[in-house]
């Protein structure tokens, strides 16, 4: 019997997990067949990618894309039933995975759903319909465990892919003055990270921000650099004009890797997401940015049941770092934030501090390691 397996991502991120999960089930199956939906990055370990992702959208955004996600979904049916996989990992992206799971179910295909939805943050109810569509839930969150262990369902806290890729990137990187010179900036110079977000959505928001940011910060920090680093699936065109104003300002702009420029910073502002984890697990002092539409920010504010936006103050059950949401979203209270992280070392200090407690509750784990064992399991292959 031929090996064969279906991966489904949605966003970068969760693409970005189905890349180092792939890698490491080709370790133990090198003749596995792998499929599904993704980027580059799933690609170039080897996934055939049946359709690129179309990314995550928000409220307001969702239906100028139903056409290319309705495609997706009858071409993923059609290659996963022609391929008849032993077994499926649908990440994240649960609106879409729920309709591709239960499809499996019909086939008969056991399904591992990795990366848990927010159920903590909203639309509690949906336990039932995991429940009922996957075999076996990993997730990335250690307070998630509550949720599935009370549902009666199979599951397992296996880490967080972050780490995993931190790994990874330390292993193939050159050190920081060789990288930050590849990238034609100076070594010996500090460098601000800009993370706008890996949306298209929230680049629209949030690198006209970064714009009045940049010029501020410029005037009363002449001797740092700058680097934006864009997700590897974002499609750039309309941002053309962001982007010159930008470099002008001194701005280095990249598809580049989020962690990379993370590692060689000395500070950074962070569009909320994973990203933020992401500093925090490298120990890099940052604030958190988030905007969007007005109606899918009133519609989320009704319904999310969490007082923070960023992974960080949500795992610290606290604030830790400073969040700046919508119309708080401003250049001079980021400015502010910035400049206490660079002058003040206490409270430098202090951020970092609760950093390594974020990192301990995650160190020793390989979640893309573990998923894979976990799945080659449900697939009968160990």
């Amino acid at each position: 019997m031929s090996k064969s397996l279906l991966i489904v991502a949605g966003e970068s991120s969760g693409e970005l997990y189905g890349s180092l999960l792939a890698a490491e089930i080709r370790k133990a199956h090198p003749d596995v067949k792998l499929f599904g939906a993704g980027g580059e990055r799933m690609r170039e370990q080897g996934v055939e990618i049946v359709r690129e992702i179309s990314g995550a959208f928000g409220l307001t955004e969702l239906l100028a894309h139903l056409k290319d996600l309705k495609q997706t979904f009858r071409e993923l049916i059609a290659k996963t039933a022609q391929m008849r996989p032993q077994a499926a990992v649908l990440i994240d992206f649960p609106d879409f995975n729920f309709k591709i799971a239960a499809q499996l179910k019909k086939m008969g295909i056991p399904v591992l759903y990795y990366v848990s939805p927010q159920l903590w943050a909203w639309r509690a109810g949906r336990i039932k319909k995991i429940k009922r569509l996957a075999d076996f839930m990993a997730f990335i969150l250690p307070f998630e465990e509550e949720i599935y262990r009370k549902a009666g369902m199979p599951h397992e806290f296996v880490g967080h892919p972050v780490l995993d890729e931190i790994s990874m990137m330390r292993g193939e990187q050159p050190d920081k003055n060789s990288f930050l010179s590849g990238l034609g900036l100076d070594a010996k110079r500090p460098l601000l990270a800009m993370l706008p977000g890996s949306r298209p959505s929230e680049l629209k928001k949030h690198l006209p921000l970064f714009i009045d940011l940049l010029g501020m910060f410029k005037r009363e920090f002449p001797e740092w650099q700058f680097f934006v680093p864009l997700a590897p699936n974002l499609k750039t065109e309309q941002f053309k004009g962001d982007f010159i104003a930008l470099r002008e300002l001194g701005a280095v702009i990249k598809k580049e890797s989020a962690l990379s420029v993370l590692l060689a910073s000395g500070a950074a502002v962070i569009a909320s997401g994973t990203a933020t984890l992401q500093g925090a697990l490298l120990e890099k002092p940052f604030t958190v940015i988030y905007k969007v539409s007005p109606v899918t920010f009133y519609i989320a504010k009704a319904l999310v049941k969490v007082k923070y936006a960023s992974l960080v103050n949500i795992l610290s059950g606290g604030q830790v770092v400073k969040e700046y949401l919508q119309k708080d979203a401003r250049p001079d209270k980021i400015m502010a934030e910035l400049r206490e992280m660079i002058k003040n070392p206490e409270y430098r200090t202090g951020m970092l501090s609760r950093f390594k407690e974020i990192k301990a509750v995650f160190e020793g784990k390989s979640a893309s390691k573990r998923v894979s064992e976990i799945v080659c399991r449900m697939a009968g292959w160990e």
